[in-house]
């Protein structure tokens, strides 16, 4: 139930913009999960969500940026150095190519890291398609592979 609940409110956040814990509480009540505030606060804490200034001066929970760089691994370090030829991306999603033959050993190390801000990967011969929860962690993923393969 917990997982459950969990996935729904990075579901929520994703699409929503949800302000509040209330707001939180209310979405999730409205989708067919009961709970108590104090279970959304911890359940905020454990997903490592966060507040950000949205463009018109409110405040929206998130994911937080900073999950990324503690997720990558000296194996993540060694493909990208090694396989990625380049890489892009548009709104949340990153595209990464690769020498011939390498996008799966790509897109494995990624899916290894179990990073929450990551939704899945798709991998060809030498591209991989990774689709993140939001432009944010896609920008900030982009950042990692730059300092990764430079």
């Amino acid at each position: 139930m917990k997982s459950q609940r969990q996935a729904k409110i990075m579901e929520i956040i994703s699409t929503t913009n949800v302000e509040t814990q209330e707001q939180l509480l209310q979405e999730l009540e409205e989708a067919g999960f009961r709970s108590t505030q104090a279970t959304i606060s911890r359940d905020i804490k454990e997903l490592r969500i966060v507040k950000e200034l949205t463009t018109l001066g409110t405040y929206r929970y998130t994911t937080a940026a900073k999950e990324l760089p503690s997720a990558f691994s000296t194996r993540l370090n060694t493909i990208f150095r090694e396989c990625v030829t380049r890489y892009d991306y548009a709104q949340n999603i990153v595209v990464i190519h690769t020498l011939p033959g390498l996008a799966s050993a790509a897109a494995s190390a990624i899916d290894a890291m179990n990073m929450s801000v990551v939704v899945g990967t798709l991998a060809g011969d030498d591209t991989v398609m990774v689709v993140m929860r939001d432009s944010n962690a896609a920008a900030q993923l982009c950042g990692e592979i730059s300092n990764l393969t430079n």
